[in-house]
């Protein structure tokens, strides 16, 4: 699971890095929490685009109250449930999602730490997401997890679905088939960087995963 990542780049650097057009203004912190903004980069028209959605897809269970704020849904276990299939079997609801880290809770309960995983030599890399609109919140997003490889191994037994820049067009543009696999495929453990850290973890909500 995936509660945490940072964005330690400029809107400009990132445009710059996934080759958009469009640098956009946004409210996105430099870290990203499940319901909050976050910056994305999709396909519109046929060109890449870099556009602010929250990270999350709203989910109101049945035992929640009427009034109650549905729950961020920001991690996806498995491409085949019904929840996601319809969305990864079309491209156009899949996304890029730019990041500089990714965290993970690390110690005893009450004080777990942060620690820190990044791609070698890779200033700004990407994580394999999806998109929609929702009535709650506008554009959301999440991000495909699959089992984490040894480099991660030591501190949790999920990951991110990365993805290597010549990768990219394949995962926004692929079949279904393509995005299947990209679940099921390992990112190379040499290029996994990991720096533990005193940081204490923020006590936050966790999302589901569906």
């Amino acid at each position: 699971m995936c509660n945490l990542y940072t964005v330690r780049k400029s809107a400009a650097e990132v445009a710059a890095h996934f080759r958009v057009r469009n640098p956009v203004a946004s409210n996105a912190g430099e870290e990203v929490y499940p319901g909050t903004p976050g910056l994305v980069v999709r396909e519109a028209d046929g060109e890449r685009i870099l556009q602010s959605m929250t990270w999350g897809f709203p989910l109101r269970l049945k035992t929640m109250a009427p009034t109650a704020k549905p729950k961020p849904v920001n991690n996806i276990a498995d491409l085949a449930k019904p929840m996601w299939k319809g969305l990864a079997a079309r491209p156009q609801w899949r996304c890029l999602i730019p990041l500089t880290a990714f965290a993970e809770a690390e110690g005893p309960k009450g004080a777990k730490t942060r620690t820190w995983f990044s791609v070698t030599d890779q200033p700004i890399f990407a994580w394999a997401g999806l998109w929609r609109e929702s009535a709650e919140w506008g554009p959301v997003y999440s991000g495909v997890m699959t089992d984490c490889n040894e480099a991660i191994r030591p501190v949790h037994d999920r990951m991110p679905v990365l993805l290597h820049a010549d990768e990219w067009d394949q995962w926004l543009h692929g079949s279904y088939d393509d995005a299947l696999a990209f679940q099921a495929r390992c990112f190379p453990d040499a290029l996994i960087a990991m720096e533990r850290t005193d940081e204490l973890w923020v006590k936050r909500k966790t999302a589901p995963i569906v």
